[in-house]
């Protein structure tokens, strides 16, 4: 005992006059922003910031299938309700607190990224444009990658802290920064600055890019458009609609139609739905604005693939090894059925059952919009569209809690060599993140909300039109459709009659079965403030399909955001200010 105090004692006083000189060893290999002179050299920090794209989406609330799980589209699904518990708790909204799992990870990384843009625009504005040429252009790619990261964040923790590149040497956390400073009495003036970078970088960026992935003016456009649509929907501290900003809907309609000036030309909606969820169309579709830039086989150990959606293959070998989550909501396939004139059912949809075997019943007597042959795995049907590879029932683990519907977009073939599979499966398909279908929506949504529901009328019967067109990989091998494809488009004094408050349910319906399990449900219901009823009416359907939906109930004013993460709020020492009811 005496030998080993003394050792300790020894230890300590190593530590107490030795700390200063120990800690004060410079790093090797590592470049300070002061020690970066070349233009070479700050293209790398530009490089990093791209680089860290791809890993937002690693197992976490930035991957777009968890806010599926956490709208009407999806269950989570996986081998049960243990099998990752925080996302079962966040899809009932029971349980949720600022502890809960999956949720400071994604925080951390979100602020990891915008740490890498900012320190990128640092270097770019203290190097001269006659020794960096491409100075201009991207400190506007850095200001789009900024702003998308932050717009990702606001519509998951709403107030989240604003660090820009003139904080400093920013870190992932600055203490003395809140994330709601005292008379910060809404949350417009985060809008503005997020909007800000969008706006900058499209007054500065190219038409097009070279190197694919680069963001250009018009995905600028289309994110701001975004931006200032969700801007224009000002809420109370209860995320109540106060009000629709005429003004802010207009500057989002600017910002859409100096995209569709380029209509045709540079942007249409492919022929073939499919065509946005083949790796075959990666960074060659002209309804594509922007594209998350996945790979493999590119030099690095195990590529830059997708580990946003690695749980989501399903549980079916020797196809795929793992996790079966992500599963399709009996809501969702029930909103694909048409009614004998080949438009949406609207409020009997969700009647028609699904449990057990009943689903087989369910396809062979019902018609249905062709886009649910693209968006859902069934038993019995083509997987991704190869007759020869029928999907089945035992590549769901837990059917008895979620059914037998996969979702569809995100997979490929198990014959492709995109994959990577150690366990998990992760491919190099590329995320579309900015649709053109989805800027004829918004502008739909504006129009309706101005007042000018018929102009609308034609952007979501082009939607439709090429949803109707969209058949021939839904074909047997004998040239027979696999199920009753029946969709027609809105017809005003044959079909229906075009009210505006008729063009508004049309426009949500469209914008449902359009970006199904594409992880835009959830924010779009927060938009219209409608998550309250929708996903209660949703839980209170579901508690007699699963007996798990029991303890389902959403909370108004709290659920329609997550609570910031409690190893956030401890590392500000009180900066920051919680979400109402966490």
């Amino acid at each position: 005992m005496k030998k080993l105090t003394i050792t300790f004692v020894g230890l300590i006083t190593v530590f107490i006059f030795g700390c200063k000189n120990f800690l004060d060893v410079k790093p090797k290999g590592v470049l300070s922003e002061e020690q970066v002179q070349t233009a070479d050299q700050i293209e790398n920090f530009v490089v990093a910031a791209y680089s860290y794209m791809p890993s937002l989406g690693y197992g976490d609330t930035h991957a777009p299938w968890i806010q599926s799980v956490r709208s009407d589209d999806a269950y989570k699904g996986g081998g049960g309700l243990s099998d990752q518990t925080p996302w079962y708790e966040m899809e009932i909204f029971t349980g949720v607190t600022s502890n809960i799992g999956n949720n400071d990870g994604p925080w951390y990384r979100g602020y990891c990224g915008i740490s890498r843009a900012n320190t990128a625009l640092r270097l770019l504005n203290n190097v001269s444009a006659n020794d960096f040429k491409a100075k201009d252009q991207r400190i506007a790619e850095m200001k789009f990658l900024r702003g998308w990261i932050y717009l990702g964040m606001k519509l998951r923790w709403n107030y989240v802290p604003y660090i820009d590149d003139q904080v400093k040497n920013d870190a992932i956390i600055v203490e003395g920064i809140s994330n709601r400073p005292e008379g910060m009495i809404n949350d417009l003036a985060l809008w503005d600055k997020i909007i800000k970078d969008f706006e900058d970088a499209a007054n500065v960026l190219p038409e097009t890019q070279a190197e694919k992935g680069r963001p250009t003016r018009y995905a600028a456009h289309a994110l701001a458009a975004k931006a200032l649509l969700f801007r224009a929907y000002e809420k109370n501290d209860r995320h109540q609609v106060t009000n629709i900003n005429i003004e802010t809907l207009n500057k989002s309609l600017a910002h859409i139609d100096a995209i569709m000036a380029k209509d045709g030309a540079m942007f249409d909606l492919t022929p073939d739905f499919a065509d946005n969820f083949m790796i075959e169309y990666d960074n060659n579709t002209k309804e594509s604005l922007w594209e998350i830039q996945y790979s493999i086989d590119d030099g690095t150990t195990n590529g830059r693939v997708n580990w946003g959606d690695q749980l989501n293959a399903p549980w079916w070998n020797p196809y795929f090894s793992c996790c079966d989550f992500h599963k399709v909501s009996y809501s969702m396939i029930n909103a694909f059925k048409t009614d004998g004139t080949g438009l949406p059912d609207f409020d009997n949809y969700n009647n028609t059952e699904l449990g057990g075997q009943a689903y087989k019943q369910f396809f062979n007597t019902h018609a249905f919009d062709p886009r649910i042959g693209h968006t859902v795995a069934i038993p019995g049907y083509p997987w991704k569209y190869d007759n020869r590879l029928m999907f089945e029932e035992a590549g769901s683990r837990a059917p008895f809690q979620y059914g037998y519907f996969n979702s569809m977009k995100e997979q490929v073939r198990p014959d492709c060599n995109c994959m990577y599979k150690p366990f998990y499966v992760q491919n190099s398909m590329n995320k579309k993140e900015i649709r053109y279908a989805e800027v004829l929506l918004w502008k739909a949504e504006i129009l309706i909300q101005l007042g000018r529901f018929n102009d609308a009328l034609p952007l979501i019967n082009r939607v439709r039109t090429r949803a109707a067109n969209s058949t021939a990989r839904l074909k047997k091998d004998d040239g027979t459709l696999w199920m009753n494809y029946k969709l027609e488009t809105y017809k005003p004094g044959v079909n229906c009659a075009w009210t505006k408050d008729f063009a508004w349910k049309a426009l949500m319906w469209e914008d449902r079965l359009e970006l199904a399990c594409e992880g835009r449900r959830f924010f779009d219901l927060m938009r219209w403030g409608i998550l309250e009823p929708t996903m209660n009416a949703f839980l209170n359907k579901e508690k007699n399909r699963f007996d798990w939906f029991k303890l389902g109930h959403f909370t108004a004013g709290r659920d329609e955001f997550l609570p910031i993460p409690q190893a956030q709020m401890n590392w500000s020492k009180g900066g920051y200010k919680q979400n109402p009811g966490y």
